[in-house]
């Protein structure tokens, strides 16, 4: 089962269910029988002490993996849950090494801590879909530790060898007598054998695998069809106050006259009004009462004297900057240079130009930003708030508040989907606003920003324009490849201004392509704009991915060639990517391009497209039609090679999951600014898609053995461009910008 980790009011205690790492280790040393694997335990706490200072990451976490005395395991991931499957992934992993079943797993966010930078990297971020291909032989590892230290325990308890002492999913068993003990009976004696070095340690032969490879249930699916999963929006705590804020209606601006305050005081369970930077906040007994009472604040909002970076101005069109984006002079500064680009322009028999633009995007996840503080009697300060970095929220909050890091304590609770919204964005976040107000009022508050006040401060997925070029052979394949993409990248943006190095999240999907063209060169122009910038799923795969794809077909088209086959033409020689092309196109009963009847009367035709996002493959072929000049995707087909996996239901969910997001942005999603206001503050004027749009979507999982890569985000950037290279083949009309919701077909 999945344990719910946002706060539950406790009959007796008041304290938080989602325990701080310093209050969990409290608690856990109050659980009679209880094994608590972890290393950095303070000295004489624990005989399995072991010298810290070498030990590995992954085997030095206080109380990461607890078996309980009736054999069930609770263990803190060191990954944030928001709907991807990573508690379970995680189960599997550690429960496959222990030898437990996964659903016997109770699993919980980790606090924050240096103990949980479990990554190949040392660093601890949910994201960029590295949680699992980042963390699999530590994790491993972990639940192999335990198992040695079960069959310790069992030796002694049974004076038995441990080489005669083998385990069953909960058990060890002696293998001449069949005697055998629980998990649960063994943790009192566990917790008492020392940790074994990590170089003793066998990880399991893949071929005995019990769970790592199948596809384990969720053990979230209970909780939240139930509707019992705690997030953010869901926590409390007593004396708690709420609060709701009315920002300013562009960025930079400062908060002037409040010409109703006094009546809005008055109002039914108003507690006070408060100014914050950019906005004005309303605390009352419940939130509604704080957002009826924040939205009728009748404010003066002050242009600056000096505007700063972070000042929107009044006039800003989103649709004006990205068409002078293209018009950027300039060659821009190299990302990626292969051969000889002027030499394989001038040996070109013919040559092709385009330019290729994307669009803002919002994130749009469905769960409401919010944050709850509550500062303590010893000056410490409890923060449950949605995020993917726990260490780097506490900083942050530390360098904001001046506290120290060890006196804020971080709960996690699940999120409401990702998309790279839950980083640190500077001028896109609750918590500041909510500590503050806690601080004011000498009371804990919870803040959620309503959808209106979200689509009015969120970051965005970058806008770009990329003016292509290619030199092509007499057969029409292409020998030379320039792109030039002007645009601001999301880390740049979010950096506030160009490192000394390019920012490849501004170029991914377009440098480090697979196919053999012996003369390319990427390369940015780098545009700042006004639009508060941050990461989305699959981050510049996202647009990038559509942006080259959507010209190799329009190279395809002026050649008179097959886009699949000049896809497997350009990708000889690579075996990974030329099985992954054919599994897709196998999958989707064979390629057609089309136009062709459907047995339905419509005339439909088909689009393909590739991606290598975050150490994955992906091919993708979609299947479109024409209705009433709107594209209607009837089909999607995606092959995708993440090396190996863990879960091949999760990662069939992950794949219809970004198939729906991909859609999304390719048919209807898009961030419009007018007069420097987003025109969109709710899904009224930003629409997502909708069920009745979701097409079929079959998922083909080709595991070639390579590196293990990612699975939450590698799915989404080919199918935008498969859709778009359909719509050009039905319509004949060239498909150079997302979305599709603004042409019209016929």
């Amino acid at each position: 089962m999945m344990r719910r980790s946002g706060e539950v009011k406790e009959t007796l205690s008041e304290q938080p269910a989602n325990l701080s790492r310093r209050r969990f280790l409290v608690a856990s040393s109050s659980l009679a029988g209880a094994f608590v694997l972890g290393v950095g335990l303070p000295i004489g706490q624990s005989r399995a002490q072991t010298a810290v200072s070498v030990m590995p990451a992954g085997t030095r976490v206080p109380a990461f993996l607890e078996i309980r005395p009736d054999s069930s395991v609770r263990f803190l991931s060191p990954f944030i849950e928001g709907g991807q499957g990573i508690f379970t992934a995680m189960a599997q992993i550690v429960g496959e090494e222990l030898d437990a079943d996964p659903a016997t797993f109770m699993v919980e966010n980790a606090p924050a801590g240096s103990d949980y930078k479990v990554m190949d990297t040392g660093m601890r971020i949910t994201g960029g879909s590295q949680s699992v291909r980042s963390s699999y032989t530590t994790m491993r590892r972990l639940g192999a530790l335990a198992r040695q230290m079960l069959l310790q325990a069992a030796s002694a308890e049974l004076s038995i060898p441990v080489d005669q002492l083998h385990t069953e999913p909960g058990r060890v068993i002696h293998s001449s007598s069949g005697r055998s003990i629980s998990y649960g009976d063994l943790a009192a004696r566990a917790r008492d054998v020392p940790v074994p070095p990590v170089d003793t340690i066998k990880l399991k032969d893949p071929a005995q695998f019990r769970w790592i490879g199948k596809p384990v249930q969720r053990l979230d699916m209970h909780e939240k069809s139930t509707g019992q999963a705690i997030y953010t929006i869901d926590c409390r705590v007593e004396g708690m106050l709420h609060a709701a804020v009315q920002h300013a209606p562009r960025l930079g601006l400062s908060t002037g006259e409040i010409r109703n305050e006094a009546q809005v005081k008055a109002m039914k369970g108003v507690h006070s009004v408060h100014v914050l930077p950019g906005a004005v906040a309303v605390v009352a007994e419940r939130w509604w009462q704080a957002k009826r009472a924040a939205e009728t604040l009748q404010v003066v909002w002050n242009e600056p004297v000096k505007p700063d970076d972070n000042y929107m101005p009044s006039d800003f069109s989103s649709d004006a900057f990205i068409t002078a984006l293209a018009q950027q002079p300039g060659q821009g500064e190299d990302a990626e240079v292969r051969g000889d680009i002027a030499q394989g322009m001038s040996a070109a028999k013919t040559t092709l130009s385009a330019t290729y633009h994307s669009q803002y995007l919002n994130h749009a996840q469905l769960e409401p930003p919010s944050a709850l503080a509550r500062f303590n009697a010893d000056g410490s300060l409890d923060l449950w708030i949605p995020n993917q970095a726990p260490e780097m929220f506490q900083a942050d909050v530390a360098k904001r508040t001046g506290l120290a890091p060890e006196n804020i304590m971080i709960h996690s609770p699940l999120l409401g989907g990702f998309f790279g919204r839950h980083f640190i964005y500077d001028t896109a976040m609750v918590y500041p606003q909510a500590i503050a107000l806690a601080k004011a009022v000498g009371r804990p508050v919870k803040l959620i920003w309503s959808r209106e006040e979200e689509f009015l401060r969120d970051t965005h997925r970058p806008a770009a324009a990329v003016r292509f070029k290619a030199g092509l052979d007499a057969e029409g394949y292409p020998i030379a490849l320039e792109a030039i993409s002007i645009c601001e990248g999301p880390t740049e943006g979010i950096a506030g201004q160009q490192g000394a190095k390019l920012d490849p999240t501004a170029v991914e999907g377009l440098a480090g392509k697979s196919y053999a063209i012996p003369n390319v060169r990427i390369a940015q122009i780098y545009k700042k704009g006004p639009v508060k910038l941050g990461y989305w799923r699959s981050v510049g795969n996202s647009m990038n991915d559509f942006l080259y794809e959507c010209f190799l077909d329009e190279i395809a088209e002026k050649s008179k060639l097959d886009p699949f086959a000049l896809r497997l033409r350009l990708l000889e020689g690579n075996q990974r990517l030329t099985t992954l092309l054919n599994a897709v196109a196998e999958l989707s009963g064979g390629w057609q391009a089309g136009p062709y009847t459907a047995s339905d009367g419509s005339l439909r035709a088909r689009g393909v497209s590739m991606a290598s996002p975050f150490g994955t493959e992906a091919a993708a072929i979609a299947e479109v039609s024409i209705e009433n000049g709107q594209v209607i995707v009837h089909q999607v087909w995606e092959a995708i090679d993440p090396g190996s996996i863990v879960n091949p239901a999760i990662v069939e969910a992950q794949v219809n999951s970004a198939v729906a997001l991909g859609l999304s942005q390719v048919l209807l999603e898009e961030t419009v600014y007018e007069k420097g206001q987003p025109v969109a503050r709710n899904y009224d004027m930003y629409p997502i898609l909708p069920p009745s749009r979701m097409p079929k979507v079959q998922a083909r999982i080709v595991e070639s053995g390579a590196k293990m890569g990612g699975i939450g985000e590698p799915p989404l950037p080919a199918v935008p461009p498969a859709v778009a290279n359909a719509v050009s083949r039905l319509t004949g009309e060239r498909v150079r910008s997302m979305p599709l919701s603004r042409l019209k077909f016929s």
